[in-house]
């Protein structure tokens, strides 16, 4: 099947990419490479998203945002009652930062107009470019924010309420920056939802397979864990007398480690990746711990398993050692999401008829479209990444082959999806 087959302008959709990543810049001095770091609703995100409705302006696209600062790009079809075909990701990032998680697929996206503007081809249904508001999470504490609201699955008065670790809360840097839009934060049903991704992950360098056709999103568990010690000197106070919050914070590291290498809970991962202790000095016994547990697993009933057997550690600490005390905050839990087999057909096909080797895999890593799921049709593309699929890091890199060959998939799928007319 070679009707319907589209290849973008690559050089095009590459400096694309480069401009938009020296929007919150910075020179990282591990890796000695140029970094991205544009959390949500900072500056530098409102200056990336101001880029970004610009050239979705020049491209022709009719821009709506909504009260949740989700950002929507329309490209009328010739049937104007018809959903539209909707495709996006988002620009925000962790604080160390690459070029091209998310933004590939908002960029690609834009590339994809562009593309069938120059060749004067029209489509029955839509074409929608979606921008998602803090779908990292490391700002507001929940990962796909803005599209969890805009499927419906969190409300709006909840995310608007949500605080970063200064107190400032979303919706007033919505109302700073300019970005709390008059559009319903509701997003009506698509006819279907395409996401092209980095896989930030080695399965398709290893394979030699250019494209990945996305199966489904693993279950994710994010908790707060506080545990309050008793601050002692660090000289005179005795081992046996001491409620170490530093102690208790480190057995829970380990625990977790266990937990996974136990073969018990299925495919489980578990990552502890923020740790504080306070009053943070050498010759203190912390009084206080805080840390943040990520689980990760594509069997729900597996993941519940873990999350009881992590809690029930946790009040052995509370047992072992007079003085201790924890407490628990859930940040964000979604289920095992499996994407659509209709679109996974679609996308798998562009791939074959551009000539691209491609495989199925379950996505490890959260992506608004496991929110976006839960209203039409949904699937993702993979694109390759080099240095083990290396991700969150300014080494992240995919080539400009592999972009795009990812959004020559992302057009073709696009296109049978709305429609040629």
């Amino acid at each position: 099947m070679t009707e319907h087959l589209i290849t973008v302008d690559g050089a095009r959709l590459w400096q694309s990419l480069m401009d938009l990543a020296e929007v919150g810049a910075y020179d990282d001095e591990r890796t000695g490479l140029r970094g991205v770091n544009r959390l949500a609703l900072t500056d530098a995100d409102a200056a990336g998203r101001r880029l970004v409705i610009s050239w979705m302006e020049r491209a022709g696209l009719t821009v709506r945002v909504d009260r949740m600062g989700n950002i929507y790009g329309r490209r009328e079809g010739t049937d104007p009652g018809a959903r539209p075909a909707l495709t996006g990701s988002h620009i925000d990032s962790v604080a160390t930062a690459g070029a091209f998680d998310g933004c590939l697929g908002v960029l690609g996206g834009i590339e994809v107009v562009r593309t069938l503007n120059e060749r004067g081809i029209t489509t029955r249904r839509p074409l929608e470019v979606a921008v998602f508001t803090e779908e990292e999470g490391v700002r507001f504490g929940t990962d796909m924010l803005g599209s969890a609201v805009a499927a419906g699955r969190l409300s709006l008065e909840y995310a608007h309420a949500l605080t970063d670790r200064h107190g400032v809360t979303l919706g007033g840097e919505l109302a700073r920056t300019g970005f709390d839009g008059p559009a319903g934060e509701r997003l009506d049903p698509p006819h279907a939802y395409v996401e092209c991704h980095i896989e930030q992950g080695p399965v398709l360098a290893q394979a030699g397979v250019e494209i990945g056709v996305v199966t489904g999103v693993q279950g994710i568990s994010w908790q707060e864990i506080t545990i309050h010690g008793r601050a002692a000197h660090a000289g005179t106070t005795p081992t046996e007398l001491r409620a170490d919050a530093g102690l208790a914070a480190a057995r829970v590291v380990v625990h977790l480690r266990a937990m996974v290498d136990s073969g018990a809970y299925g495919e489980l991962r578990a990552t502890v990746g923020h740790l504080a202790v306070h009053p943070d000095l050498t010759n203190i016994v912390p009084a206080r711990a805080e840390l943040t547990v990520d689980l990760r697993n594509p069997d729900d009933a597996q993941m519940a398993r873990a999350e009881e057997d992590l809690a029930a550690f946790l009040c052995t600490l509370e047992d072992d050692r007079p003085g201790l005390s924890v407490s628990t905050r859930r940040m964000a839990r979604t289920a095992h999401v499996p994407f659509d087999d209709g679109v996974r057909k679609v996308i798998a096909e562009a791939a074959g008829d551009h000539g691209l080797a491609h495989l199925s895999l379950l996505s490890g890593a959260g992506h608004d479209a496991q929110e976006i799921a839960a209203l039409c049709p949904t699937a993702m593309i993979f694109v390759r990444g080099e240095y083990d699929g290396i991700s969150h890091n300014p080494r992240e890199y995919s080539t400009p082959e592999a972009c795009a060959h990812g959004v020559d998939v992302l057009a073709t799928t696009l296109l049978r999806l709305a429609g040629q007319d």
